[in-house]
C-alpha cells in the first residue's frame, strides 16, 4: 500500500464519526436530505448522498432522529429532525468531541515544542 492510500484510509476513519456529529448539529430543526447535503457543502463538509442517507436512517433506527413526510409540494419530502433522545446524544457527543479536540491540540503542541 501506498503513502497516498494510507493516508486516504486514515482520513476515511477520521472522517467516519465527525460526519455523524456535522449531521446531527444541523438537525435541530427539521431538515430533509437533499437541503441538507447543500448546506453542508456550502460549509465545505464533503458528504455524499450514498453516505448520508443510510446515516440517516440508521440514526433514525436507533431513535437519534425522527422523520416525517411534507406532501404538500410537487414531490414529497421525508424531513429528518433530533428526537428528545437524539438532542441528548448530540449535546453528549459535541462534549466529547470537544474535549478530545482539547486534548489532541495539546498532544500535537507538545510535538512542536518539544
Amino acid at each position: 500500500m501506498n503513502e497516498q492510500e494510507i493516508l486516504s484510509n486514515f482520513i476515511t476513519e477520521l472522517n467516519r464519526g465527525t460526519l455523524t456529529l456535522c449531521v446531527l448539529s444541523q438537525l435541530t430543526t427539521p431538515r430533509y436530505g437533499y437541503s441538507l447535503l447543500q448546506d453542508l457543502a456550502d460549509r465545505n463538509i464533503s458528504l455524499e448522498a450514498n453516505t448520508l442517507y443510510p446515516m440517516l436512517r440508521r440514526l433514525e433506527n436507533q431513535g437519534v432522529l425522527e422523520s416525517s413526510w411534507d406532501t404538500t409540494e410537487n414531490r414529497p419530502r421525508k424531513f429528518y429532525q433530533l428526537s428528545k433522545k437524539g438532542e441528548n446524544v448530540y449535546i453528549s457527543l459535541k462534549k466529547s468531541w470537544e474535549e478530545q479536540q482539547k486534548q489532541i491540540s495539546a498532544l500535537l503542541q507538545e510535538e512542536f515544542n518539544a
